[in-house]
């Protein structure tokens, strides 16, 4: 069985592989105007990053951390289809209220920009309207944020009705904000006293300016997705109680992004979801289930990868789905061997999963890409983790020790009985060794002897066989 799983998984083509394929033949849309003709467009609003320079400000932390922070943002920004030219980082005692970094440094970053011809600014952090306008006015060139950076990559890779609607809705939350006009269009009333070129008969009156309307229509939108995101949630809570009235165990598989998350799902099930060696590859939550060595089955979600800061409009927009952790019976965090700072990963991780209410949920640590990790920074994460597990979801190593530590921790079935099940019940017996522990069985002449433990449910119905 193990073997015709490893076919499926290495050598047919995969719905993941029909995913990535798409993904890379797309091509990014140039940014779009400002002005709204239609609240939608926001949706289809992709930032123009194409020669980008990267800026950061280093409050506190060591320079390790303030590299590792720029390196982030640099795949970050690789993801979303830049360029990286240069990156520029300030050591500062506090974030400039104004320009967000010091106004000598600005002139530093506008030469940067000049001289290489770059298009957009990235900075390290999540801005204020007056930040952005003000270093787009020194600037002449467009600024992003780190914010608006991830929602522009989740706006990419989102696949599915939820993950889109979810993706949409925190996009309109950061713009509401940001919201301001440019030029005498954006800011001109419809209304007027009666004089100038904006008044006259029939045009009196309070008026909107363009601003104020697009305010409007995207209040009235994201009235709408919260509705619709809430019907979603409805249906995902009707699946999780089937579950639970069947006392089906839940493992959700979380963790930093580009941690292998999708990777060791298909490993452990031969799911085929999507795999691509990027940030936030997965959006779409994938729910797969799987069979113990002793016949139980249990399921194995994977979920949206995290990462250090990540925004609150994405935790509020995603918080339905990341409650799949926060309802399951345990957590397998996933941390990239690979990475420079494996700690500050698991410690943005737990921050997100107290947030969602998901911290007080068993965890299994698990190390990932072993095959590519220094030793000695495995031998320091054995030394502050004992217990953690060490896999390989690209070679396979450690992925047998994985699935018997999940299925050593996954909850045991409530009740232990004996009974024999008449041998027309048989579908009784195929449901006990389904959704229950079978410790032993035996064929008589009045039926199957079986020694199990179940789930209250499935007690009640063995009740009339029970001896």
């Amino acid at each position: 069985m193990s073997d015709i799983k490893q076919f499926v998984t290495d050598d047919m083509v995969t719905t993941g592989d029909f995913e990535l394929e798409e993904r890379h033949s797309l091509r990014r849309v140039a940014g779009l105007s400002t002005e709204l003709t239609d609240v939608t467009e926001v949706e289809y609003r992709q930032l123009r990053l194409e020669r980008v320079v990267l800026v950061g400000v280093w409050t506190d932390g060591t320079v390790a951390d303030a590299d590792n922070s720029m390196i982030e943002l640099a795949a970050l920004a690789e993801t979303a289809g830049s360029e990286v030219l240069e990156g520029l980082v300030q050591r500062r005692r506090a974030i400039d209220p104004a320009t967000f970094i010091g106004r000598g440094k600005v002139d530093e970053l506008k030469d940067a920009v000049v001289n290489t011809g770059a298009d957009t600014v990235i900075c390290d952090g999540e801005l204020s309207p007056s930040q952005l306008r003000n270093l787009e006015e020194r600037l002449n060139v467009k600024v992003v944020d780190r914010t608006a950076l991830i929602l522009d990559i989740f706006a990419q890779h989102a696949k599915s009705k939820e993950g889109k609607a979810q993706v949409e809705l925190a996009q309109l939350q950061y713009l509401v904000p940001r919201l301001r006009g440019w030029g005498m269009t954006l800011s001109r009333q419809a209304g007027g006293s009666g004089s100038g070129a904006g008044g006259g008969v029939g045009l009196r009156g309070p008026g909107e300016t363009k601003l104020e309307i697009d305010r409007r229509r995207i209040n009235t939108r994201i009235a709408k997705l919260r509705r619709e995101i809430k019907a979603m949630r409805i249906i995902r809570d009707t699946k999780r109680a089937s579950r639970a009235r069947n006392e089906v165990p839940g493992v959700a598989i979380a963790g930093y992004t580009n941690a292998g998350k999708s990777s060791l799902l298909n490993r452990l099930t031969g799911a085929g979801v999507l795999v691509e060696n990027a940030l936030f590859a997965t959006l779409d939550p994938t729910t797969r289930r799987a069979r113990a060595a002793d016949g139980r089955e249990y399921t194995l979600s994977d979920t949206v990868g995290f990462v250090r800061h990540l925004p609150h409009q994405i935790v509020e927009a995603f918080r339905s789905t990341l409650e799949e952790v926060a309802g399951a019976d345990l957590v397998l965090h996933v941390v990239d061997g690979a990475h420079p700072n494996p700690a500050e990963q698991v410690r943005a991780v737990r921050e997100v999963l107290a947030d969602v209410d998901a911290d007080r949920v068993p965890e299994l640590l698990v190390v990932n890409k072993i095959d590519m990790a220094d030793p000695e920074t495995l031998l320091m994460i054995k030394r502050d983790w004992p217990g953690v597990m060490f896999v390989s979801a690209h070679t396979g190593e450690g992925i047998e020790e994985l699935r018997a530590a999940i299925e050593e921790r996954l909850p045991r079935p409530a009740i232990e009985l004996r009974a024999v099940v008449p041998y027309d019940r048989g579908d009784l017996v195929d449901r006990v060794h389904r959704l229950g522990e079978v410790l032993s069985t035996e064929h008589g002449e009045g039926g199957t002897l079986v020694h199990v433990r179940v789930p209250r449910g499935l007690a009640a119905e063995l009740q009339p066989y029970v001896q």
